[in-house]
């Protein structure tokens, strides 16, 4: 039988310290105390359910940028059982749609700058639609008016909290539950593994329809009563004044986002006092960035986590930032591993295999995807579709997507390898490999190069190659290119690479 919640975290932390700063807006200055959220949340929920007929297990889609109300609305979540649906407001109409319909939203909530994104919605789609506004002025009415506390629902550890909405690069994009399980077993794992109570300081920077905006830390922030600060838009000068300011304990990006940091013209000179680490994830941090900010007195936890699963998985200590460099760490405390071949067999040390993952921070499936759920669950084990290693120490290394993987000759190559020695040359600012046909060897590596300088010297890079990697993984194709691609979530967009490489 399932386990049931009846968890309302923002009452909590509203009886125990309520005057204590939630949320702050970095841009607007606008804050929330947690009673001051407890208050907003609850004359919320019962707009929801009174106004808007909402029930418990009813989605809200939302299509903003990170902002207080974000928070009341999943403050509101907690104490009705509804369901937040955050969408990516730089997707195209017609994406917007699908993902909508997808969903089935009883309410959507839309900043006007994105009000347009709705434009390709059937005539009658039956949905009720409002701006961002409504709740906004709600939520400023009540903060400090005293009314009647929400009586939280009931709910299963299964429900969802969240629908997350995988990146879609191929074929139709998959809404991940995150269910009340997950949030609680992340959180746990989070606290384990970081230092992190009711005093921690971050700043958030990460997209609000990312799990690492949610679920990396801010969810565990509100678990613990901490302090977070807000940014609508990354910008590497306000977080840079702002990890300053604000006195931030933790902070999480992802490496395009530290290496914009570190290329501030103040960083070197910038006081980062009680900055504990960094917390990097979404892919590996290259070694001269992670010695830039260790040169700065702030080390470098490299972690490793999935929207489907935790997200806070694995976690390279500070301390083990420079001597095991590359790696992501050991597992967190309630993370199981196992590391198989085709067959499913485990395999042994410093021997790379799909990752498999189990624990009570697994999503239970894929919105009205039972194809999907099945596919990628099994037994409890997720499939993560990453090829990693496990050395004699236990700490893990990524490999590589099993999906960027290309045979060569017969050879398995995987990109990253080739990626992790092209950014260690001193005149390369960022890489990307990617596999193309090849008549003769089936596959090669078609490699995409940044430079630090005007004018990059590629035979200089293609004899360094030969001098660092076995002959199949030299890639056969060399371009140059203004700058690597990135998508959404600050990921390399190979995709559209695949498609310069048609091209020239």
């Amino acid at each position: 039988m399932a386990e049931v919640y009846q968890s309302d975290w923002i009452a909590r932390w509203a009886l125990y310290h309520p005057d204590r700063v939630a949320v702050e807006e970095a841009e607007t200055g606008r804050l929330l105390t947690y009673s001051q959220l407890d208050r907003s949340a609850n004359a919320l929920s019962a707009h929801l359910m009174m106004d808007h007929g909402l029930e418990k297990g009813d989605r809200i889609v939302i299509l903003a940028e990170n902002c207080l109300d974000y928070v009341v609305f999943f403050s509101a979540a907690q104490k009705t059982g509804t369901i937040l649906v955050p969408l990516n407001y730089r997707l195209a109409a017609p994406e917007i749609a699908y993902l909508i319909d997808n969903a089935d939203p009883k309410l959507i909530i839309v900043e006007d700058q994105y009000r347009h994104l709705l434009d390709a919605l059937p005539a009658e789609h039956g949905r009720q639609i409002f701006p961002l506004s409504a709740p906004r002025r709600l939520i400023e009415t009540h903060k400090d008016t005293h009314g009647e506390a929400f009586p939280s629902v009931i709910v299963s550890e299964d429900d969802p909290v969240f629908i997350l909405y995988t990146s879609g690069t191929t074929g139709f994009p998959k809404g991940a539950i995150y269910s009340w399980k997950m949030l609680i077993w992340n959180s746990f794992n989070t606290a384990i593994s970081l230092i992190l109570n009711s005093e921690s300081r971050t700043i958030n920077c990460m997209p609000p329809f990312h799990t690492g905006g949610w679920n990396v830390l801010l969810t565990p922030f509100l678990h613990h009563g901490a302090y977070t600060c807000l940014i609508k838009k990354f910008d590497a000068n306000l977080v840079l004044e702002l990890l300053e300011k604000k006195k931030a304990t933790l902070f999480m990006a992802v490496p395009t986002m530290l290496k914009m940091i570190a290329d501030e013209s103040g960083f070197s000179s910038a006081d980062f006092g009680p900055l504990m680490y960094l917390i990097v994830g979404g892919e590996p941090m290259p070694i001269p960035l992670i010695e830039a900010w260790d040169q700065q007195g702030v080390p470098v936890r490299q972690g490793y986590g999935l929207t489907e699963v935790g997200p806070n998985l694995f976690s390279l200590h500070q301390d083990d930032a420079m001597t095991k460099k590359g790696s992501i760490g050991r597992s967190n405390f309630y993370v199981q591993t196992r590391i198989v071949d085709d067959e499913g067999n485990e395999l042994p040390a410093n021997t790379p295999g799909e990752l498999l993952l189990k624990g009570p921070m697994v999503t239970p499936g894929y919105w009205r995807n039972d194809e999907a759920t099945k596919k990628n669950i099994t037994n409890g084990w997720f499939h993560t579709g990453d090829i990693v290693r496990e050395d004699e120490d236990h700490y893990f290394y990524v490999v590589d997507r099993i999906k960027n993987m290309f045979i060569s000759g017969g050879e398995n190559v995987y990109p990253a390898e080739i990626e992790r020695i092209l950014i260690a040359h001193p005149d390369v600012a960022a890489c990307a490999v990617i596999g193309v046909s090849d008549e003769q060897w089936g596959e090669v590596g078609f490699a995409f190069i940044q430079g630090k300088k005007p004018k990059l010297d590629l035979p200089l890079i293609k004899d360094y190659c030969q001098s660092q990697l076995a002959k199949f993984k030299i890639p056969k194709h060399f371009r140059i290119v203004d700058e690597i691609p990135k998508n959404d979530t600050g990921k390399v967009d190979k995709r559209l690479l695949g498609e310069w490489a048609k091209t020239m």
